[in-house]
């Protein structure tokens, strides 16, 4: 049990990283492309609107799934 649950921190791990580097890119990629800002900009609001949605399953998981 303790593999998986070393799994599912990984998973964790690497759902936040890869958010935070997601998000960093489209800003980045925000202000130097001027007519893709637009675009740009969705792309960030929908990692944010990801990220909330992946950090709200865990403790739901955690609640509904007993023993995780």
């Amino acid at each position: 049990m303790v593999t998986i649950d070393d799994i599912s921190m990984a998973a964790i791990s690497l759902i936040r990283l890869g958010a935070v580097f997601r998000f960093i890119y489209c800003m980045v990629r925000l202000e130097g492309a001027e007519e893709e800002q637009m675009q740009y900009r969705k792309r960030a609001k929908n990692t944010v609107l990801f990220y909330v949605f992946a950090e709200s399953v865990w403790p739901l998981a955690r609640r509904l799934v007993p023993g995780t």
